[in-house]
This record gives structure tokens, C-alpha cells and sequence, in this order.
């Protein structure tokens, strides 16, 4: 307990799904303040508003979690905002909190930054042997320079910045909203939605070919404190549950678990995505003891149960 104790942490993003459940298990290890600042106060893109939260919290740690993200066709339609709002707020942030004097400076980074073709399971050294899909590519850049920010910064300030790499998240108070959300939950909803409304079919996006890793959202959450607390080093770090699952299966899986009895279209004119994902763990657990703890059924069977008190 003693490395929080009268620690001033701020959290970017608090208050959003990953977030939400860092600030409830960063509470219990009690800490002197937990701040988490709202974008209507504090927009992390204008840099004025970046000088004025580290004024106002004066931060021993920043967790910068605040992103802006969504699922393939969001990526499609919005590839600028997404570059230029993750690329400013991530520059922004580790730059002032540098001029600031912070302990330690936590970056989220995203599987997104991984190359479109890297050998599974993807190891941390891969990162810069090609380009990411494209489809997502200027958000996964956008979250990768923060890796190039922080090693840079360590090299000339000794400023002690971190770089972390969770695979695809999920788990209650996920984003359910149809136009941006990611593959589980707009699964989870077509089923239960269906199932509501007594509709005889689904459509799912894609041949259902490619491959994906999921985390549930706590232990992504748990590995995120692990990593505060231990680990000091510059090179990018992978926090993910090590296996891959079809999408095909997992739809399977999720219409086993909802109930859904009807028929599954595959829309073959939409996008698959990257073609498989996967990440090597070792390193997470290596550095700071970090493993999942969450079975993909058991996780998917709280988020379906979320959903369903969510949605009544």
C-alpha cells in the first residue's frame, strides 16, 4: 500500500469504461487524491487546458487513459479526428507533465499500433516491422508516438514514463452505441435486441476468418496498478489475456450465451479487420507479475448480464 499512500494520481479518462474500473480498484489502495478531470472542464487537445489541470492538480502520477476510439467503420469515417485528438492530447500531456515535474507518467497505447502481418503471438519488438491496418492506422500511429514521446523524453530529461499495450477490451459499462462500438458489444446487443424484438437473424460484419484476443475490462484494469507501481522501464510493455479466438466463434459463443435462436448472416462487403491478434504476455509477467485472471466465457457472461439490467 505504501507506494500510493499520500500520492496525488491523476487519471485521464476516469471517468470512461476502462477508467471507471482503474479509479474503483485505485481507491482501495488509497491514495491522497484520485482526480479525474471532464472534457467540458478540461479539453486535453488545447494545451492551455493541459497547463491549467496540472495547475489545478498538481500530480505526483498521470494515468493518461483519455482517448478517442471506436470500431471499424467509426475508424473509417473519422481517421483524422481520431490522429489529430490522440495525437495532441498524448503530446500535450507527457510534455506538460515533463515541465511539471511528475514522478511518473503511465501511456495507454492500443493493438491497433501492432503491423497489419506480425507473426502471433505479436511480441513487443514487432511494433515497427511494417504498417498497422488501415482501417485503423491513424489512430494506432496517432498512440504510438506516445512509445517514441517516452523513450525520447527518457533518454534526454530521465523523465520516467511508461508504455503500455492492452489487446481488444471488454466487461460491463462497455460502449453498446451501434455507430462506435466494438466488436463484443455490438454483438451482445444484436443478440439481446433480437431476441427482444422477436427477429428471426443477425448480421455480423465480415467472413468471420479473423482472429482476436479479448481482455476483460478488471484485469486490464488490475494490470494497469501492477505496472504503475513496478515497472520503470521505457520499452512498450503488452497487457492482454495471451489467446485468440474466430470471430465466428465468438459469435457462436455469444448466441450460445444470450439465447439468441435465430440465423447469423456474415455481410462478406464489410471489412474483417486485422487478419489475426494475438500478443505475447511474457513481458508483463516478467516485469511486474501480471496475468489474466477473467475467462472469456465468465467476462462475456457478466457483460451479457450488464446489459440486459442496462437495457430494461
Amino acid at each position: 500500500m505504501n507506494f500510493w499512500s499520500n500520492k496525488n494520481i491523476l487519471i485521464t479518462g476516469g471517468a470512461g469504461f476502462l477508467g471507471s474500473f482503474v479509479v474503483e480498484k485505485l481507491a482501495q489502495k488509497r491514495p491522497r487524491n484520485i482526480f479525474v478531470p471532464r472534457s467540458k472542464e478540461y479539453n486535453l487537445t488545447n494545451n492551455n487546458d493541459v497547463i491549467k489541470l496540472y495547475k489545478d492538480t498538481r500530480p505526483d502520477i498521470v494515468i493518461h487513459l483519455a482517448a478517442g476510439v471506436g470500431g471499424i467503420g467509426y475508424n473509417q469515417e473519422n481517421p483524422a479526428t481520431l490522429f489529430y485528438d490522440n495525437l495532441m492530447m498524448g503530446v500535450q500531456m507527457m510534455e506538460q507533465g515533463r515541465l511539471a515535474r511528475v514522478k511518473k507518467f503511465v501511456a495507454l497505447g492500443t493493438i491497433c499500433a501492432y503491423p497489419k502481418f506480425t507473426t502471433v503471438p505479436f511480441k513487443e519488438d514487432d511494433l515497427w516491422n511494417g504498417y498497422p491496418e488501415e482501417t485503423n492506422a491513424p489512430y494506432g500511429l496517432a498512440k504510438k508516438m506516445m512509445l517514441v514521446q517516452s523513450q525520447a523524453y527518457r533518454q534526454q530529461y530521465g523523465f520516467n514514463s511508461i508504455f503500455l499495450l492492452p489487446v481488444n477490451l471488454y466487461g460491463p459499462k462497455d460502449n453498446f452505441s451501434p455507430e462506435s462500438s466494438h466488436v463484443i458489444p455490438a454483438l451482445i446487443k444484436k443478440c439481446v435486441d433480437a431476441i427482444e424484438n422477436n427477429e428471426k437473424e443477425i448480421v455480423v460484419w465480415g467472413s468471420g476468418k479473423a482472429t482476436r484476443e479479448f481482455l476483460y475490462v478488471e484485469d486490464s484494469a488490475e494490470a494497469i496498478l501492477m505496472a504503475t507501481e513496478k515497472y520503470n522501464k521505457s520499452e512498450p510493455v503488452n497487457i492482454g489475456a495471451g489467446f485468440e479466438i474466430s470471430i465466428k466463434d465468438l459469435v457462436n459463443l455469444i448466441v450460445k450465451l444470450t439465447g439468441f435462436k435465430g440465423h447469423i448472416v456474415w455481410d462478406r462487403t464489410k471489412p474483417d479487420g486485422q487478419p489475426r491478434r494475438m500478443l505475447d504476455t511474457t513481458r508483463a509477467f516478467e516485469e511486474f507479475g501480471f496475468k489474466a485472471r477473467t475467462r472469456l466465457e465468465d467476462g462475456l457472461k457478466k457483460t451479457i448480464e450488464w446489459y440486459r439490467d442496462q437495457s430494461h
